[in-house]
């Protein structure tokens, strides 16, 4: 089983150095967050991390999820590690307090999605998602939907999706054809086959909260026509409990993907038959709050990138201290002990430590920058001054795809380097080094893909 140990001093160093550095100030509304609460909250993260997420990681990767008759399972664990994440209130980091979150900054709660993806990315999509539509519906829903889904969100007790792609579009949404009717009583009803939702269906909460853009039968042609839809897998119902599951809604899962990676993630085609679905913000304005999803999605595509070649890294820099192979060029005469070696160690090569220096430089860079891109994340949305919050808004805009794109490329050659720094036993799949060559491949193409995703 590959090796993963929480970059604890790294992180704290980006935490509590780096951002004081480039800020030069405090974050708004972190006051009552001392240094000593930070360390202890990563500490506990990365023990998670360590301890549940990675043993299931290569365990995913072989079973993948299993779908029969509509419904879909995951793998052995992860079950019981999502019920022991949601407990542990992970799922409720960054969440506001009215609706039962933690309200922990952006910054820091990219560290902990940087622990989860480094230890195991297909479980760590789960909770992922629910944050792209819990940030959607806290955008654009009105205080229903805030009341009814946020909460639920927030403990992790239902999860979220995000429903874009189609079989004839995917970058092009304009060309999607799902409708949405508007019906007598406010609701519409959502018909059309939706592709590639991630956690679209799958067995670790009680309701799953699909948010669908849809177009209805009077809108104007192209992306200029499109709204967006809370559909949730069960109508939520209120009862002496407060909100729970009720009715089974118009929604089934026809078919799961088998794929070249990230398996213990369900990736699946959902069908939509007259479901039940709820405008979220204005009507023909549903790009503007896919955005809201997106955007939150990007970033977090950029930080599994991060979290890939993190562990790689420490797996291929471990490998290249023990794998003894060939005689370095440098002089051993002075090291008896070398002298007397048949090899030494394949890290004294200078092509493995070329290749060890560029994947920790993609490392601690990459950690950097999500870093601060969170921070600026942050003053956006807290800050008192206006005119501080629209700039900040304005470069979270700009460095938004360049966080997916060159940390979800650095992701995948990492990767490869690790592969190549393995040799012949990086290749074979006992190894699990050729796991994460397959799992950062998708980061580079999904929610948008890297060469297209900055035009938006």
């Amino acid at each position: 089983m590959p090796i993963y140990k929480a970059p604890l001093d790294d992180i704290r160093f980006a935490q509590h150095e780096l951002l004081s550095e480039l800020l030069g100030t405090d974050l708004p509304e972190n006051e009552a967050l001392s240094v000593e609460v930070v360390d202890a909250v990563l500490e506990e993260a990365g023990r998670v991390c360590e301890q549940v997420l990675l043993p299931l990681n290569q365990i995913g990767d072989q079973q993948g999820c299993r779908y029969e008759n509509g419904t879909v399972s995951t793998p052995d664990g992860f079950k019981s590690a999502y019920a022991q994440f949601a407990a542990g209130g992970w799922t409720s980091m960054a969440a506001d307090p009215e609706y039962g979150g933690q309200g922990l900054p952006h910054h820091l709660n990219v560290a902990i999605e940087e622990m989860m993806c480094s230890a195991n990315l297909a479980f760590s999509m789960y909770p992922g998602l629910s944050m792209g539509a819990y940030r959607a519906i806290r955008r654009w829903g009105d205080e229903d939907q805030k009341q009814i889904y946020l909460p639920k969100l927030t403990d992790g007790s239902w999860s979220g999706t995000m429903c874009l792609t189609e079989p004839h579009c995917g970058t092009d949404l304009g060309l999607l054809r799902t409708r949405a009717v508007p019906m007598d009583d406010g609701s519409y009803a959502i018909t059309g086959t939706k592709i590639f939702i991630s956690a679209g269906e799958h067995d670790l909460t009680d309701n799953i909260v699909h948010l669908v853009l849809a177009r209805t039968p009077d809108a104007p042609s192209g992306t200029r026509g499109i709204s967006l839809f809370v559909v949730p897998k069960f109508l939520p119902v209120s009862g002496p409990d407060g909100i729970g599951s009720g009715q089974r809604n118009g929604v089934r899962c026809s078919a799961i993907e088998h794929k070249m990676g990230i398996n213990g993630s369900a990736t699946c085609v959902l069908d939509f038959d007259a479901a039940t679905g709820y405008l979220v913000g204005e009507l023909h304005r549903g790009m503007r709050a896919m955005f809201t999803m997106m955007n939150a999605a990007r970033l977090g595509v950029g930080v599994q990138g991060l979290g890939i070649t993190e562990i790689a890294y420490q797996n291929a820099v471990d490998y290249a201290r023990q794998r003894l192979q060939g005689k370095a060029l440098d002089d051993r005469a002075d090291d008896p002990e070398r002298a007397e070696a048949e090899a030494d160690p394949i890290i004294r090569h200078p092509d493995v430590r070329r290749m060890l220096l560029r994947m920790r430089a993609c490392a601690e860079g990459g950690r950097a920058l999500c870093t601060w891109v969170s921070a600026e994340l942050d003053i956006a949305e807290r800050h008192p001054d206006p005119l501080v919050r629209a700039a900040a808004d304005d470069l979270v805009s700009l460095l938004t795809p360049v966080v997916k794109a060159l940390l979800t490329d650095h992701g995948s050659e990492v990767a490869n380097l690790a592969l190549q720094i393995h040799g012949g036993h990086g290749y074979i799949r006992a190894q699990g080094i050729e796991q994460f060559v397959r799992d950062a491949r998708i980061c580079q193409i999904y929610e948008g893909t890297n060469g297209v995703q900055a035009l938006d």
